[in-house]
């Protein structure tokens, strides 16, 4: 069965190149298109795509419609995965796309366009409930809180990073207790720790936890490249940053058949 696509951006001329790009891929399907919020929702609702593309800003306001549009889906429609293209690397977008949550969630900027593999591979990782952030997103976010040459997780202690890459894996509090034996209430403890080394304590809750794995993959990028740190097992597909493993295919079907129809 193809990848069925709902496409969105109110430049026409964008919107129609990338329209064709897609409908030449094996395996994706282009539903609709359209060209502002309304019109989005619309056919999300006619069509019941697997995944929508779109631009972070179109009419009614051109603000951040596409990142209120994948809010709404959340709570409504949490098996659509969504692939936001932006001319932004402001990392406050990202952010602000992953609030409820990072699974099926993607943010490129729109330079990626140039190969169309990236999107692409893009699609399918949301499709399958991944996430992908876009690098220079993350390169934003480290610029913010490195200082100097110094590494802003070279504070950690090594438990403290088996955490943090438990955490980057998508496992949540009490898988991680489970993966490395203490009680749950030590996990608690030991993020808090990572999170006020990290300076993120001030950050609103799901950015603090967000934040912190957004860092720890792109020094694992980093190091993978020159062999001083470890890579996660999870590398980045075409150099974006995944933000964690994606279900297997009999996991996504069963999340299908149990998800409500209409």
């Amino acid at each position: 069965m193809p990848i069925r696509l709902v496409l969105a951006e109110d430049n026409y001329l964008l919107r129609e190149g990338v329209r064709r790009l897609l409908d030449a891929q094996d395996g994706l399907e282009v539903a609709a298109v359209c060209g502002d919020l309304e019109s989005l929702l619309a056919a999300v609702e006619a069509e019941r795509p697997d995944v929508v593309v779109t631009d972070i800003r179109m009419p009614p306001d051109q603000s951040d419609e596409g990142i209120q549009a994948a809010a709404r889906w959340r709570e409504t429609n949490p098996q659509l995965g969504v692939v936001v293209l932006s001319q932004y690397a402001n990392p406050d977008f990202a952010l602000a796309l992953l609030d409820a949550g990072s699974a099926g969630r993607a943010y490129l900027l729109k330079e990626r366009l140039q190969d169309v593999d990236q999107l692409v591979a893009a699609i399918r990782a949301v499709a399958e409930g991944g996430s992908v952030i876009d690098p220079k997103v993350v390169e934003g976010l480290v610029a913010e809180r490195a200082r100097g040459a110094t590494s802003p997780l070279g504070e950690l202690t090594h438990r403290e990073r088996d955490v943090l890459r438990l955490m980057a894996e998508g496992k949540n509090n009490a898988s991680i207790a489970s993966e490395i034996v203490v009680a749950e209430r030590s996990v608690e403890k030991v993020i808090h720790s990572i999170l006020l080394k990290l300076g993120l304590t001030w950050e609103p809750a799901v950015h603090k936890r967000v934040k912190a794995v957004l860092l720890y993959l792109a020094e694992s990028d980093r190091g993978a490249a020159d062999g001083s740190v470890a890579a996660t097992n999870e590398p980045p597909s075409f150099g974006s940053t995944r933000m964690s493993s994606p279900p297997s295919a009999s996991t996504r079907s069963r999340r299908r058949s149990s998800a409500p129809s209409g």
